[in-house]
């Protein structure tokens, strides 16, 4: 699938079926809290193999067991894509049955 920029209406709808998610510094923005480090980082390497399937790679931070995400797409100078809106879905389907 093709990178593409979203427009802001685009931008408006992915959000409302994003919980959580928030536009911070022109990229896609959510901070997760897991019960523990393992947690953290078991979910940061399933949500790694999906984004290296799609090509797709996050910007992330962690710390014990919080995991800061940003996203955008380096390929269409780091606006916020179809890409990002996918990944985040993922990251979220693969976080639900591990959050507190």
């Amino acid at each position: 699938m093709a990178a593409r920029k979203l427009n802001e209406t685009e931008l408006t709808l992915a959000l409302k079926s994003l919980p959580g998610w928030q536009i911070k510094d022109g990229k896609l923005y959510k901070e997760y809290k897991f019960n523990s480090f393992a947690t953290a980082l078991g979910w940061m390497v399933s949500v790694g193999i999906y984004a290296e399937k799609m090509g797709h790679h996050p910007e992330w931070f962690n710390v014990y067991n919080t995991v800061i995400v940003d996203l955008t797409t380096h390929d269409i100078g780091n606006a916020i894509s179809n890409l990002d809106v996918e990944l985040a879905k993922k990251m979220d389907e693969l976080a639900a049955p591990l959050l507190p």
